[in-house]
């Protein structure tokens, strides 16, 4: 049979059974009714039948027999507390009370350190209205088991029920000799204060803060006075607390809770000073919600300066753990010496940067002393701006000079900022001193720039010339100075010296930026109306460099250079483009000729006629798309091209044949489109 007209059975029995009638049944049932159904349908344990026993004579038996397992079970194991336990309440069930002070008895020979058995035996006693005897029992308890604070507190329990407070003193006084925890300490003072004891409980106070001195207890002592209207008792316990805790142990709760007593009786003063002594002892670690409290109370009771100061505070703290962490981190310590400046307080802003500078990078390398050497540099400005500490400001440049490692690298603005001090000073030579001690330990160009630039100032142009002679011997391909120091011999007017310094430039073997050097003389030569000097240097240019720009750079020198005959510019002009297009032809060049002809045809544009700017157009480039094979690379499968566009001259001797071609296949295609618009046409 196929097994594809087999009725697919299992499929339609998988998952949940479908329920077509989703109505209510008629009658409902609730849980409670299933779980009062299931406990009426439990069976019921089986009890032992209880026995009836009639006269004395089974009474008699009844109890033989039980004292008989009882005394087999303590014979079979006699450390079983728990069977000497029950052998002793099942005697007192009976009313045989001295038996069963025997049995206790027995047990406590077996063990006479249990103190469930010493309970037990007492509240024998006492359930029985045996006081003595439960008296007898507490005190071989409490003797026996002084550290046991449960018998004590039975104890005088027990005596205070019976109305003999005296009884439960002594029974207090005997326990308090043996210093107990703090709970003890405490019943005896609730017991005390039950009995409007006062000067009783005060004493109670004092002994136990000496004996746990824990600031919870000073202050329950100071609540209590407190409550009885006691405020120069409440003063002197708080004093006393701070004196007798000292440093080591001070907890901020005690001051928190002495300042808040201050403001209770209007003492605000009193309360500032308060604080303020507390967070000066303080940490910051033991102090968060003394600063809290603080602020609450300066916003409350505190003026503007006040709060700000608390403010400060805080920021303070805040620095101070972020420095404990990371006392590299010198972003932080100039927020520290900024909020410190902001306060005023000049001996505390010399101590914040005086700990900054403390912290010098690890290792010699300059990125590590950036950031840091920016600390020195606010501290000399801080003396010397807003202290007017003109010698301690001197102080810190030289000490910051010193730490500098100069043979590895230095910072000339560390020097410079030197100089300017000293010159502000009126003390020239010292600030030339320092800058030629900088110079020679470790010139940069930063150093001569900065030296040249104060000399100029002072119009010491002989020192510029010197300054200027040591740069170049230091570093002879700074374009930068050899410009620098002719446009300073062109402004003193000596041409033919600024003339001789561009020539010694042009003539080095390196230069960073010769563009910037040749064009600066070009233009000084042009500046003075030296066409010919300035068209021989474009022609030594060019034979260093055939770049385009110098060519059309060229080109507009001759347009300008007006000479009184503007026609002759115009050719001697239109002979450099044509010249530049030729030795860019030979060279074949196809980018920088495209930028040639298109300056060229916008100077035949504006200067030229239909003639020559027809000539230019002709030589103008058609762009063509072309593919090109990529080099293969690792990795790479099969062959790769890509698309580019390419520049055909006219005049180009070497493309003319496929020019050529591309001209009849652009031809044909005209054509072929011409012969389908006329066919459309007569459709």
């Amino acid at each position: 049979m196929d097994p594809s007209q087999v009725p697919n059975l299992y499929k339609q029995q998988r998952g949940p059974p479908k329920i077509k009638n989703k109505n209510p049944a008629p009658i409902q049932i609730t849980a409670e009714q299933i779980l009062r159904e299931a406990k009426e349908r439990q069976e019921s344990a089986k009890k032992a039948p209880r026995q009836k026993i009639s006269d004395l004579e089974e009474l008699s038996e009844y109890r033989l027999r039980k004292r008989k397992e009882f005394e087999d079970a303590i014979r079979r194991n006699r450390l079983n507390i728990g069977s000497w336990l029950k052998y002793a309440a099942w005697e007192e069930s009976q009313k045989e009370l001295n038996r069963a002070r025997s049995i206790y008895e027995r047990a406590l020979d077996v063990d006479s350190r249990n103190v469930t058995l010493f309970i037990k035996y007492t509240e024998m006693e006492m359930k029985n209205r045996n006081i003595n005897h439960a008296r007898n029992l507490f005190d071989r308890a409490v003797t026996l088991l002084p550290r046991v604070d449960q018998f004590w507190y039975k104890y005088t329990y027990m005596e205070e029920m019976l109305g003999n407070v005296a009884g439960a003193r002594q029974i207090f006084e005997r326990w308090m000799q043996w210093e107990p925890d703090e709970s003890a300490w405490n019943a005896y003072i609730k017991m005390e204060k039950r009995y409007k004891e006062i000067d009783r409980a005060r004493a109670i106070y004092e002994r136990f803060v000496n004996v746990h001195p824990e600031p919870k207890n000073w202050l329950k002592w100071v609540k209590f006075e407190e409550e009885q209207n006691n405020l120069e008792k409440c003063r002197e316990i708080l004093s006393q607390a701070i004196e007798v805790l000292g440093e080591d142990h001070m907890d901020q709760k005690i001051f928190i809770a002495f300042a808040k007593f201050e403001t209770r009786l209007k003492e605000f003063e009193r309360a500032r000073i308060i604080y303020k002594y507390a967070l000066d002892k303080l940490p910051r670690s033991k102090s968060e919600s003394l600063y809290n409290a603080y602020t609450q109370f300066e916003k409350q009771h505190g003026d503007k300066d006040e709060i700000e100061d608390v403010v400060v505070g805080k920021r303070r703290l805040q620095y101070d753990e972020e420095l404990a962490a990371n006392p590299k981190n010198y972003d932080i310590w100039f927020d520290y010496a900024r909020l410190e400046e902001n306060a005023s307080d000049i001996e505390k802003v010399r101590e914040i940067y005086e700990r900054a500078i403390a912290q010098v990078p690890p290792t010699q390398e300059k990125r590590f002393w950036r950031r840091y050497i920016y600390l020195w540099i606010n501290y000399a400005l801080y003396e010397e701006l807003e202290t007017k500490d003109y010698d301690r400001t001197r102080q810190i440049y030289q000490e910051c000079l010193k730490i500098l490692p100069h043979k590895k690298f230095t910072f000339a603005k560390i020097w410079l900022l030197y100089a300017q001090f000293e010159i502000r000073r009126l003390d020239l030579q010292a600030a030339r001193k320092s800058l030629g001690m900088a110079i020679g330990m470790c010139p940069k160009d930063r150093l001569f720039k900065g030296y040249i630039e104060i000399e100029l100032q002072l119009r010491e142009f002989d020192r510029c010339r010197t300054l200027y002679t040591k740069y170049l011997e230091h570093n002879p391909s700074n374009c930068y100075a050899w410009i620098k120091f002719a446009e300073l011999e062109r402004m003193l007017g000596d041409y033919d010296r600024c003339r001789a310094i561009f020539e010694l430039a042009v003539e080095q073997p390196t230069l960073d930026m010769p563009e910037l050097l040749w064009k600066a003389y070009i233009d000084f030569e042009f500046t003075e109306e030296e066409f010919e000097k300035t068209r021989l240097l474009y022609q030594r240019l060019l034979e260093k460099t055939g770049h385009v720009k110098v060519w059309i750079s060229f080109a507009q020198f001759e347009l300008n250079a007006d000479e009184g005959d503007k026609q002759g510019a115009l050719e001697r002009a239109r002979k450099v483009f044509e010249n530049a297009y030729q030795s860019m032809k030979e060279k074949e060049l196809k980018e920088e000729r495209v930028l040639l002809l298109e300056s060229w045809k916008e100077f035949e544009t504006n200067h030229g006629n239909q003639e020559t700017l027809s000539t230019v157009e002709a030589k103008m480039p058609k762009v063509v798309k072309k593919r090109r094979k990529l080099e293969e690379t690792e990795g790479q499968t099969g062959v790769a091209w890509e698309e580019y566009f390419d520049y055909i001259f006219p005049d180009d001797q070497t493309q003319q044949p496929n020019f050529k071609l591309l001209a009849m296949a652009h031809a044909w295609r005209q054509q072929q489109q011409q012969q389908q618009q006329n066919q459309e046409i007569q459709e």
